[in-house]
């Protein structure tokens, strides 16, 4: 159930308004039950939404692309960059390309080289910078070496709506739906998942899914406040675990029914179960949330995990699948 925080809102009438834009970048994706008889769990059926499928491999395309798209003219012609782990420079990447924009994007050094290929391939320029520098940038709304308008990769409501439209669709192929996991980065994700799912289906619960590694959203709520989280380290999970909750989205996440931590082993067996069971490749982020809504504690009946993205080295998905890993 949800509390109302009535400092920041997404209505859910800018998320209806980006589901009429956004398919013009994105597609609709699949949410795949799997059958996990055998796995000793606490679930006998997952749904997963298959995030992965889209065009850039990630959820990301939607809010980028609903964010681009309402830029004004004279303002795209300056140019858009953003600053991302990889999946959001990748969707701003394609949405500029979409509306014949310039594009530029400060990428994070942990960002695997998938990604990098990745942007690369969509046209942007690559400025390399540290996590530090990047987070910063997140924190800051800016970056003295980065020109153009600047798209915030998730602490922007017009990002947040397009990301919305994940839920509309969760809830027109499971309206029942109990409960729904997703991985926390910067939380725009879960704050459009949250809009929507508090206005058509204020029963189900709504949890983020952070690595042990790196989540603020869970000390953040132990705290009641936004809070820094000390004991950061870079893993696998390049595309969740922050270093803090932005102040500006704690409105909006404060709500949520809580943060779900999982150690990295965890997410390594999820991420190698999924690829046994349904044949489907997920990130670590991802993988997070599939380990958070395998672990039960985001409750029973019908769960749905949303597996954000796909763009893992393979290298790396090869060593995370096998039985043993250095991980």
């Amino acid at each position: 159930m949800f509390t109302k925080v009535p400092s920041r809102s997404i209505p859910l009438a800018a998320v209806r308004a980006a589901a009429a834009a956004v398919y013009d970048a994105a597609i609709r994706t699949p949410l795949l039950a799997i059958d996990l008889a055998g796995t000793g769990g606490p679930l006998d059926t997952l749904y997963l939404k298959l995030e992965s499928l889209q065009p850039i491999g990630s959820f990301k395309i939607r809010g980028a692309y609903n964010a681009v798209r309402q830029t004004p003219p004279e303002v795209l012609g300056q140019g858009v960059w953003t600053v991302s782990a990889g999946n959001a420079a990748q969707g701003v990447a394609l949405a500029a390309r979409k509306v014949g924009a310039p594009c530029s994007v400060l990428v994070m050094d942990t960002a695997p080289d998938t990604k990098l290929q990745a942007i690369a391939r969509l046209g942007a320029t690559i400025v390399r910078g540290s996590y530090d520098e990047c987070w910063r940038t997140v924190v800051e709304h800016r970056s003295p070496r980065m020109t153009g308008h600047f798209v915030h990769p998730f602490d922007d409501d017009r990002f947040i709506a397009g990301n919305g439209t994940v839920a509309l669709e969760i809830l027109d192929d499971l309206p029942e739906v109990d409960a729904i996991v997703a991985p926390l980065g910067g939380g725009g994700l879960l704050a459009g998942i949250a809009a929507v799912t508090s206005a058509l289906r204020p029963q189900a619960r709504v949890f983020a899914a952070e690595p042990e590694t790196a989540s603020p959203l869970a000390a953040s709520l132990a705290a009641g406040r936004p809070v820094y989280f000390e004991r950061w380290t870079s893993s696998f999970v390049d595309g969740a675990g922050g270093k803090s909750v932005l102040e500006s989205m704690w409105p909006l996440l404060q709500p949520l029914s809580g943060s779900i931590v999982m150690p990295l082993a965890s997410v390594r067996a999820a991420i190698r179960l999924v690829a046994e069971r349904a044949h489907i490749i997920a990130e670590g982020a991802a993988g997070c949330a599939i380990a958070a809504a395998l672990s039960g504690r985001a409750g029973g009946g019908k769960v749905v995990a949303v597996v954000s993205g796909g763009n893992i080295d393979l290298a790396t998905f090869a060593t995370l699948v096998q039985s043993e890993s250095s991980f």
